[in-house]
């Protein structure tokens, strides 16, 4: 009989989320095994960054020089067709005081090479993954999960143990309700049909590689360039026009681009690819949802696994690698005996929890219409609670930074952006200054940034030290 094989950390799932896990907490020596359903590379949906992924945990992953050498198309920010102005207006990354001038861009990517690089990142940090692996089951004893069952690349079911396992396999997770059941939105319950183009218009530059976001009567297109050539075109609508759909789909695409007269404008002189694995029109339904926990005893979900919110701001990488950093942090601290497992888990979903109600929050203004950009930078604004100007406070939540943006209170002079932090500790390898945390009681991340810890305190020794210190004038 075969002995059970063992690890501290198991995951199921290799997207961003599953892989950007596994590689942190296999960076701090621990034994890691990630099991994919798919053979690498794959088609995936999903085509768009935000700079918090690329210039935050992508230079802490050591890839963000990859992306350059695989000539990913680059964006400076988005153009959207929304609202009650009728010409389509532009926001720029860089209007952000928290992004730099070297950090106020993303790409625009093809999922299968970006997962792909992600995937084999994981592999050379020491992670070891197996492709063609199913996660079927968990293992569980005496309330904690303890393990996984599976299916090899042969069907044969086989079980792991391990010290704490992580879902990030996706909305389609087999284990995710193990640990809570969805919530969904009343609100965001939209159905996406989509597909391929090429030679489709392109943005006057420098915005050629930005997202065009336009809504229509039905809903709303997407046009994201991904090459020179290439296009992802999609209509997300609501779920009372699925009968739409129940005909041919390409049908009811071209009934949808002719009621969005940008989109028909930008398709005019495009074609459709309609071979290989862009070659047809696929749909997602894009129903928003949250799981009413975010781990149990042993285990923890990131990225779709736990939560989704409707695409228009291409938050969806970005949380699945945020809640990969932050659940990482969490499992390094207790692998380390640190810490208490509810204490670090208990920061995991705060933090979590925050940034996708960011979104979440935004979105459901956003949705209405019959408003300009103005009032949709003030909704920003009063969702970060922030005095800074209403159009740098929604590009700093559409980047991916709202979270780690810099505080407006009495302590605002002592805080960096999180996203700096991360930048130097990726890029630089250099010490991250102090933090302060974000909850009542809460945690900050260690110095490298890969684990949780208590905040340092002042003794009296220092604060003496620091009132004598004279004022500047």
């Amino acid at each position: 009989m075969l002995q059970t094989e063992e690890f501290d950390l198991v995951v199921a799932g290799g997207g961003p989320g599953g892989t950007t896990l596994a590689a942190f907490v296999a960076m701090q020596n621990h034994r890691v095994l990630l099991l994919d359903r798919d053979k690498f590379p794959r088609y995936q949906i999903g085509e768009s960054l935000l700079p918090a992924t690329v210039h935050g945990i992508c230079a802490m992953l050591g890839v963000r020089d990859q992306f350059e050498r695989a000539g990913f198309m680059r964006k400076l920010g988005g153009t959207f067709r929304w609202g009650k102005n009728p010409n389509p207006w532009t926001f720029s990354f860089g209007a952000s005081p928290s992004l730099k001038k070297a950090t106020a861009y993303a790409y625009q990517v093809e999922r299968s090479k970006f997962d792909h690089l992600l995937l084999r990142n994981a592999r050379q940090k020491g992670v070891d993954i197996r492709e063609n692996h199913t996660v079927r089951d968990v293992i569980t004893e005496e309330g904690r999960v303890v393990g996984v069952i599976f299916t090899d690349e042969h069907g044969h079911l086989k079980t792991v143990r391990a010290r704490f396992v992580a879902d990030a396999s996706g909305h389609q997770s087999l284990i995710a309700r193990k640990v809570g059941n969805r919530l969904f939105s009343r609100f965001f319950q939209n159905i996406a049909v989509f597909g391929y183009y090429k030679n489709g218009k392109r943005l006057p530059p420098p915005n050629h590689g930005n997202i065009l976001c336009a809504a229509f009567k039905d809903g709303w297109f997407w046009y994201i360039p991904l090459s020179e050539h290439l296009t992802s075109v999609g209509a997300v609508v609501g779920r009372e026009q699925a009968k739409v759909l129940r005909g041919a789909r390409e049908k009811a695409m071209e009934h949808w681009i002719s009621e969005c007269p940008i989109i028909k404008e930008y398709l005019a002189s495009a074609t459709r690819v309609t071979d290989g694995p862009y070659g047809q029109f696929r749909i997602r339904k894009d129903y928003s949802y949250c799981s009413a926990r975010f781990w149990i005893p042993g285990m923890l979900l990131v990225g779709d696994a736990a939560c989704f919110v409707d695409p228009v701001f291409s938050s969806g990488v970005h949380l699945a690698t945020y809640s990969a950093l932050l659940a990482a942090r969490s499992i390094n601290t207790l692998l380390s005996g640190e810490l208490t497992e509810e204490r670090c888990f208990r920061e995991f979903t705060l933090r979590y929890q925050r940034e996708f109600g960011n979104f979440y929050q935004f979105l459901l203004a956003f949705y209405d219409s019959n408003r300009d950009e103005s009032s949709y930078f003030w909704t920003a604004r009063k969702i970060l609670k922030t005095k800074e100007n209403a159009n740098q406070a929604f590009v700093r939540l559409v980047a991916g930074v709202s979270t780690w943006g810099p505080s407006y209170g009495p302590c605002r002079n002592k805080l960096f952006s999180e996203l700096v932090k991360l930048q130097r500790v990726g890029a630089l390898g250099a010490a991250r200054p102090t933090e302060e945390p974000l909850f009542k009681g809460g945690l900050i991340s260690s110095r490298d940034g890969l684990r949780w810890q208590e905040k340092p305190r002042t003794t009296a020794k220092q604060f003496g030290r620091q009132a004598r210190k004279p004022r500047r004038s």
